[in-house]
């Protein structure tokens, strides 16, 4: 069967949380719809005053709207709910940016099918870590990672990802289940299998980032203490 058929039989949504992102989501959708023409996408508009509700309304995409900027926790969470809802065997977590390419969730899925409970997509499985202060501080997560939970996650911080049914449960129904690299942990303590994948990541071209620079040490400092000292099994 083509890909587009098995993308298809599986029940997959393409969760797309979205803040302010009405320049790009064009060419995301579009990039989506060419690897899987019936596809199941959700745009999660986080707030956004840029127009993207309008947008989305404009074109027929399928959308929710939050009334306010809540940040990305609620925002894929939300999305994870619908998902959860509607009965998806699948959700894949993918970027309003344009960031995320379309053609490599195919190899995603393949492996989520395997049985595994959360499938990452890796830029670093096939390359090294350049050295910018941004590798370097995925270089210290992953460190924390291996160190916490004895698995290692080359790319912890990618944001393209496959949940499976429980998992899906997990982040729809619990408080709080960010889609950040220390969920990813605590889930491996938990128990859960994640295993990656390589991808490829295009440069942003529109829009604004979830995470501004100045909020970088923060964040970093926030999920290293978090994976290192507040993991617990019983999540």
């Amino acid at each position: 069967s083509s890909k587009e058929d098995m993308l298809e039989e599986k029940k997959l949504l393409w969760i797309i949380p979205a803040y302010n992102e009405a320049k790009s989501l064009d060419a995301v959708v579009e990039d989506i719809l060419s690897v899987d023409p019936k596809a199941d996408y959700i745009i999660v508009s986080d707030g956004s005053t840029d127009g993207t509700v309008e947008l989305c309304q404009k074109k027929g995409y399928s959308y929710l709207a939050l009334p306010e900027n809540l940040g990305l926790t609620a925002c894929f969470q939300t999305g994870m709910r619908y998902a959860d809802q509607r009965g998806f065997a699948y959700a894949l977590q993918f970027d309003g940016d344009g960031q995320h390419r379309a053609e490599d969730v195919a190899a995603l899925l393949e492996e989520a099918e395997n049985g595994v409970d959360i499938v990452c997509g890796s830029r670093f499985l096939e390359k090294k870590k350049g050295g910018s202060l941004r590798d370097f501080g995925s270089a210290l997560i992953s460190l924390a990672i291996l160190l916490r939970t004895g698995t290692k996650l080359t790319d912890p911080t990618c944001g393209l990802r496959i949940y499976g049914r429980e998992a899906i449960l997990r982040f729809s129904r619990e408080r709080n289940f960010s889609p950040e690299p220390d969920t990813l942990a605590h889930l491996l303590l938990a128990g859960m299998t994640i295993s990656e994948v390589p991808v490829k990541i295009r440069e942003r071209r529109e829009g604004e980032s979830y995470l501004k620079p100045w909020n970088a040490a923060k964040y970093m400092t926030r999920v290293l203490l978090s994976i290192l000292f507040f993991g617990n099994t019983k999540i």
